[in-house]
């Protein structure tokens, strides 16, 4: 990791923790992740501050461990004890899928890749993600060991490669949800024991709203999936996206109050649901749950500085 990327990943963490926990809480913390908190400190007043200094001198992989655990986004990925990979083809903030498949399904898959995006789901292709200049294996690699799932794409050809039943292997063998895809193929071996979507005759949009179906219901990834597409959906871009995400909130069976406030929380500050349709509609959707609404007229007031005293 470099040295700029590390130091800030420790500034998040001190910070996130500042806000979370007290001195007594951090160390406790600290110590069930193998930190020696009876190190020397610069003993200034500050959980911040406190943090970082016990982090300063820590390997690499156990501060992408401890931000990964607090739901911090980078671009790390701890591939074993003492191995940690840079990422860069996953989208913030999202649900991280790794897709499976055939290079020969190459196209297709790539357009699944862009109807997921829709619901806040960064799906990994090698063909489309791995850059010309990366090493091939240690891309596949960093995706296979920072996903939150897989889906595979199984169709005639697709036992026989070594590829594919090795990027299983490894979801199996890290316990991640794994989604088959059917075309042509039935689950085997490892992965029969999931249940498989039907994708022939189906459109990609069809597929796509499948798999987020999944994982929105997963006890595995349900967590996860709802936290990406709030947090996306307060990102949004424009009102069209804004909307396309809420109207895919409201169709979540039981959907846990504690992800509306957090919409509601972020709503002011958001380019996508602060006004108009969007915040109309997350105003439905506030209510539906008896929760309160957003303020429509939370525009702050014009800052003028020009008769504040110095």
């Amino acid at each position: 990791m470099k040295v700029l990327a590390r130091l800030g990943l420790i500034d998040r963490i001190g910070r996130e923790l500042q806000s979370r926990m007290s001195y007594g809480e951090i160390d406790t913390y600290l110590k069930a992740h193998g930190v020696n908190t009876q190190k020397p400190t610069s003993g200034v007043n500050s959980k911040w501050v406190y943090t970082k200094d016990l982090l300063f001198d820590e390997k690499d992989a156990l501060i992408v461990r401890i931000a990964d655990e607090l739901e911090l986004p980078h671009n790390y990925t701890v591939a074993d004890s003492s191995t940690t990979l840079e990422t860069t083809f996953w989208e913030p903030f999202c649900f991280k899928l790794f897709l499976s498949h055939l290079s020969s399904f190459k196209k297709t898959s790539g357009l699944l890749q862009a109807a997921l995006r829709n619901y806040g789901v960064s799906a990994f292709v090698a063909h489309v993600d791995i850059e010309p200049t990366k090493e091939w294996l240690d891309e596949i690699e960093a995706g296979l060991y920072s996903m939150d799932a897989l889906a595979a794409i199984l169709m005639p050809g697709f036992k026989e490669s070594n590829w594919t039943d090795q990027e299983i292997g490894v979801a199996v063998g890290r316990g991640v949800l794994v989604i088959p895809i059917m075309r042509g193929l039935n689950p085997y071996g490892f992965i029969s024991k999931y249940q498989g979507l039907y994708a022939e005759g189906k459109t990609v949009a069809n597929v796509a709203e499948s798999i987020f179906r999944v994982l929105v219901s997963s006890p595995k990834t349900r967590s996860r999936m709802l936290s990406c597409l709030t947090d996306t959906t307060i990102r949004a871009s424009s009102a069209d996206e804004a909307l396309e995400k809420l109207g895919h909130i409201a169709s979540i069976d039981s959907m846990p109050n504690g992800y509306l406030e957090n919409l509601r929380d972020g709503a002011t500050s958001s380019v996508g649901l602060s006004s108009g349709a969007p915040l109309k509609r997350l105003n439905d959707l506030l209510a539906k749950h008896n929760l309160k609404p957003v303020a429509s007229d939370q525009t702050p007031e014009p800052f003028e500085d020009d008769d504040i005293p110095f």
